[in-house]
């Protein structure tokens, strides 16, 4: 598979997240059967304040659906600070996401050392649009789950969906 093919199959389980604090990017890694409840991982230190304070996070998703605004009693969020990931679960169909999350990589495997790889993500600069982003695997921290890319500590959320052609 090329990279523009990765990357157009991969887009449309993006999301920006803003909150009070600043954006992020999220992406769809789960829904339940009946297709009620959505799952949005993200990197934890892009929501922790928010559900910390209970404050509101907004979801534009990355092509078509509605921009969501999302108040403390219309989410769960769980987090692991130790990786740096969390989970928005919630349940709004207006996002217009895909009925099925793109594949994840099972637990327990990681990519090896010189393997490329490629992720999507929003900077942080104001007004970014959805950018495509690649590198080389330069090593795998079992302890932390976080890959160095390029010799850029990256774990599997913080830079958006990783992915490899």
């Amino acid at each position: 598979m090329e990279w523009h093919q990765a990357v157009d199959l991969i887009r449309p389980h993006v999301v920006r997240i803003y909150t009070p604090q600043g954006s992020g990017t999220g992406f769809l890694v789960s829904r339940s059967d009946d297709g009620s409840v959505y799952g949005i991982a993200t990197a934890a230190h892009v929501v922790s304040q928010a559900h910390y304070w209970e404050q509101p996070i907004r979801l534009q998703p990355a092509i078509g659906g509605e921009v969501v605004l999302l108040r403390s009693g219309d989410r769960a969020i769980v987090i692991d600070e130790s990786r740096d990931t969390a989970v928005i679960l919630l349940n709004n169909p207006a996002l217009g996401l895909p009925a099925q999350p793109s594949p994840l990589m099972d637990e327990g495997y990681f990519l090896k050392v010189g393997n490329p790889i490629g992720w999507l993500g929003f900077p942080a600069i104001q007004g970014a649009n959805l950018c495509f982003f690649t590198g080389t695997v330069s090593a795998y921290g079992e302890a932390s789950h976080a890959y160095f890319v390029d010799g850029v500590a990256i774990n599997g959320v913080s830079g958006g969906p990783a992915f490899t052609a």
